[in-house]
């Protein structure tokens, strides 16, 4: 495992043990930052984005994965 995985692997452990897995699991961005995010997908397929949009979308994206496996871990809990 990576250096950046091992880094990764922590914060989803750190954040699904930390959180109630049923709240874990319920969350979603607000609406605002989902069409924020839309916003630049789209904007980065169309037309192209500054640099501070595409580090700021990179950092959205990094971020997914993370919550993804978080949210995974909770509904484990939730079943178990």
């Amino acid at each position: 495992m990576s250096y950046h995985e091992r880094v990764y692997a922590e914060l989803v452990d750190f954040i699904a043990e930390n959180t109630p897995p049923e709240k874990l699991a319920k969350f979603r961005v607000s609406d605002e930052t989902q069409q924020r995010v839309s916003d630049l997908i789209r904007r980065e397929k169309d037309e192209g984005l500054s640099p501070e949009e595409t580090d700021e979308l990179n950092h959205f994206m990094g971020l997914e994965p993370v919550m993804r496996l978080a949210k995974a871990k909770a509904h484990g809990r939730i079943r178990a």
